[in-house]
């Protein structure tokens, strides 16, 4: 049991580590949480700071969520038996996106989890069976809608909305459909703000070929 807590704990550090305002303060001497949006993701960062700092921090933003469903799971798999792979793995990914949206190293204040989640949904694809098909959708689906639209935040929401639809498709288990409707609510919760602009008319759009 020590091992699953010391874990847990350890995947909600990796998931604190605030990349877009580490790399502001490096690159640009800024704290990117008075810039843009405010907020400490990929997507203000690349408005800020340009394409390519922008895409580094969405891949290491995924990292965090992959690197604790794969790697530390597997070792917290070694030690421990108390929960089911299935379980600990999606308990271990959890800590990560709690802890890039609430980070304890800006006093609870983080980015809204995208990254993340699916940094947690590619490292699941890698051991659980019916998760590649259910990543795969789930960044087609984003691709589609952004491609449309070109506003990060709704093509995110109405990714979120599907995640349970494709947990329930693909993998017919309770277990990832309750895990896919959780994380779809923090989704839903984590964009209110830019649902509420959105109705507005007023939630940017971003095009990439106008980014640094």
């Amino acid at each position: 049991m020590l091992w699953i807590i010391s874990a847990a704990v350890i995947s909600y550090l990796v998931g604190s580590i605030p990349t877009a305002y580490i790399f502001g303060r490096l690159l640009k001497g800024i704290d990117i949480r008075q810039c843009g949006s405010g907020n400490v993701g990929a997507t203000n960062a690349l408005r800020v700071m340009g394409k390519g700092a922008g895409i580094t921090i969405l891949i290491l933003d995924m990292l965090k969520g992959f690197i604790v469903t794969v790697f530390l799971a597997d070792q917290a798999l070694i030690q421990s038996r108390i929960l089911s792979e299935e379980a600990l793995r999606v308990l271990l990914g959890v800590g990560a996106i709690c802890g890039h949206n609430w980070t304890l190293f800006l006093r609870f204040k983080g980015g809204k989890g995208i990254a993340t989640t699916l940094g947690v949904l590619l490292g699941l694809a890698l051991r659980l069976p019916g998760l590649w098909a259910v990543f795969l959708t789930m960044v087609l689906t984003w691709g589609i809608f952004f491609t449309v639209i070109k506003i990060v935040s709704v093509a995110s929401v109405i990714m979120g909305i599907a995640l349970p639809f494709y947990m329930f498709l693909f993998t017919r288990s309770k277990f990832l459909v309750l895990f896919g409707t959780l994380l779809s609510l923090l989704i839903i919760l984590r964009h209110r703000l830019n649902l509420i602009r959105f109705l507005q008319g007023k939630e940017p759009r971003l095009d990439f070929k106008k980014s640094k």
